[in-house]
């Protein structure tokens, strides 16, 4: 797992056109950006083509972040978050396509995949439950918003290595309550 200081140096070096400092920050950053980008646009392919962009964005706007500012990860983060908002928007504007649109099969679940998939989310949700509800709410923000481990060690008030202990352990206790 990367630290701070290892993102900011690799903004930084790409900021000067460093390609292996940028092919670092992609391969330590991409996988929580196109999370970000797929849970705001619902669509695997237009995530994955918002990523392309976002990157483009970090490339050319590394130049405009300030160390010690905001952390490196919620900088990245928002450029992702509001790339996707921006496509989001565009999309809800564009109306040319009703018309094929509506001739379109809905591929949507159907009830049983649903139920399946509801049945699955309360198994998720009664695991979390036997996790202490600082450490719950610490998995929730490392892996669904995108905090960092030196974001999380500063809310919750612990060392940095005490919340990779705590995100360590509670993802080894979900596993084990998930498995059947």
């Amino acid at each position: 797992m990367a630290t701070r200081d290892d993102i900011e140096t690799w903004i930084a070096r790409t900021a000067l056109g460093d390609r292996r400092a940028f092919q670092n920050l992609y391969d330590h950053t991409s996988a929580k950006l196109f999370g970000i980008s797929l849970r705001v646009l619902k669509d695997r392919a237009e995530a994955e083509d918002a990523l392309q962009e976002v990157f483009v964005k970090i490339w050319h706007g590394s130049k405009k972040y300030t160390a010690g500012k905001a952390s490196p990860m919620t900088w990245l983060i928002t450029i992702a978050r509001n790339h996707s908002i921006d496509r989001l928007r565009a999309r809800k504007g564009d109306t040319e396509g009703d018309d094929k649109i509506a001739e379109m099969p809905d591929t949507a679940p159907g009830a049983e995949a649903r139920v399946v998939a509801m049945g699955e989310a309360k198994r998720i949700e009664e695991c979390f439950d036997t996790l202490e509800v600082d450490r719950a709410e610490a998995v929730r923000r490392a892996y669904l918003d995108g905090e960092s481990y030196a974001d999380l060690s500063e809310r919750f008030s612990v060392p940095l290595n005490t919340m990779r202990t705590w995100l360590r352990r509670s993802l080894i206790k979900l596993r084990e309550c998930l498995e059947p």
